[in-house]
């Protein structure tokens, strides 16, 4: 259940691919790599610090220093920071086994003792915002740790806390839920029958989601985005891991209620009547000449204003 659901990249192929590609590239990683490879370039030979918040087993990580390699550059140091220390053992492990772990140092990571060792370069932080409850205190010793001219890479969810929907978005998710056959209703991961969908708060049974509709606000009020990229919501519901794996993209009723729901949620995304729940940014400290954006998604245009609850 942990794998995401054939449906899922079904939608993600159709659909956000075309969202990305003319903005240069087609998943995080593509979009990331060639900032990093940039840093290497213009720096060498002096050695760049990267650092990864909330990196998990680092297996992205680990893809952008052997595709930093392969590109001729390795005058890098990746430290990757996590409160997991199994985590970070498996994130050796892989290091090593991949040649890279010379270019790789490993840490536990708490916000609040956090001192950072060096200046950075760039920091990333991928899926991990959004379990951090102390995010201004967070964003405030980013700021403090990155150089001037660095970069604040991160993709994240930005949706209601606990990963819930707001009203005007629970709204659409129940009339669509009205004619989905029962074989669709059951949630894979919570192992339960939903005739009703549940507005799930996920927060609830730890910190998945904690403040998710605060990364965004307190973003825009920090740092300038160079690259902001929003999108998604309803869709979210029929093709993440609770729901999706309950589709099948080989049939062709699955198929078009997914292209119905991505339509109704991209009309609804345009109209402002809901607002994006993924963000992939690429942002500094100083001023940006302009942002690449897709459509009139800008970084204020996309906060909900918690208030319209």
């Amino acid at each position: 259940m942990n794998e995401l659901p054939a449906i899922a990249h079904y939608w993600w192929n159709k659909y956000l691919i075309p969202i990305l590609e003319p903005l240069g590239f087609t998943n995080t990683l593509e979009c990331f790599r060639p900032y990093l490879l940039r840093l290497c370039q213009t720096q060498a030979p002096e050695t760049v610090s990267f650092l990864s918040i909330g990196a998990g087993s680092c297996d992205a990580e680990i893809n952008m220093a052997r595709w930093l390699h392969e590109s001729g550059s390795k005058n890098f140091s990746f430290e990757c920071a996590d409160i997991n220390d199994s985590s970070i053992d498996k994130a050796r492990q892989t290091a090593a086994a991949n040649g890279v772990d010379g270019n790789f140092a490993f840490s536990l990571f708490d916000v609040n003792k956090w001192k950072p060792k060096t200046k950075y370069h760039a920091i990333l932080a991928l899926q991990s915002l959004h379990h951090v409850v102390e995010l201004e205190l967070l964003f405030e010793r980013i700021a403090r740790a990155l150089h001037d001219d660095g970069y604040f890479l991160a993709d994240d969810m930005i949706g209601r806390n606990g990963h819930q929907r707001w009203p005007e978005a629970l709204q659409i998710i129940e009339e669509l839920w009205k004619e989905l056959p029962s074989k669709y209703k059951y949630n894979q991961q919570l192992r339960r029958f939903e005739e009703q969908f549940g507005n799930w708060d996920c927060s609830t049974g730890g910190f998945e989601g904690i403040r998710a509709q605060d990364v965004l606000p307190l973003l825009v009020q920090r740092f300038h985005f160079e690259i902001f990229v929003a999108f998604g919501n309803v869709i979210d519901i029929f093709i993440d891991r609770s729901f999706g794996h309950n589709f099948d993209p080989s049939n062709e009723w699955d198929r078009s209620f997914i292209d119905r729901v991505h339509a109704i949620d991209v009309w609804n995304l345009e109209q402002g009547i809901i607002k994006p729940t993924h963000i992939l940014a690429v942002m500094k400290k100083t001023p940006v000449s302009s942002t690449s954006i897709h459509k009139h998604f800008s970084p204020q245009y996309c906060i909900r204003v918690a208030s319209k609850e």
